[in-house]
């Protein structure tokens, strides 16, 4: 198997809106944006995000927006609001979103490893 040599790419996300951003981020991670692009074969690049803080949310999101986790137990359900996370730790959010948009497949974990917020 050949080896894969991975460019780095950054990003800056300042104003740029949280789901546009978190698609071609995906599409990176994947390598879907390279014209050899093989969907068994992982070669996609190393993307460094800064300015998380800054991302936009279109709309009421910021206000509106609640992300769930659950421990799987009876009322395990945790809700954090996406405003408190933003101020808190800026780039889970847009973690969170890629995540969702990667295959649920064994490369995944994997993937999210090369996403990095500076």
């Amino acid at each position: 198997m050949p080896e894969i040599k991975r460019e780095t790419v950054t990003i800056d996300a300042t104003n740029q809106i949280v789901g546009r951003l978190a698609t071609k981020i995906a599409k990176m991670l994947m390598g879907k944006d390279k014209p050899g692009y093989i969907p068994h074969i992982d070669s996609g690049v190393v993307v460094h995000v800064t300015n998380a803080d800054k991302l936009v949310f279109t709309g009421k999101k910021m206000e509106q927006k609640v992300l769930f986790r659950s421990s799987n137990r009876p009322s395990g359900i945790k809700r954090l609001p996406v405003a408190t996370l933003q101020k808190e730790k800026p780039g889970e959010v847009l973690i969170h979103a890629v995540k969702y948009m990667l295959p649920k497949n064994r490369t995944q974990k994997e993937r999210l490893k090369r996403l990095m917020i500076v």
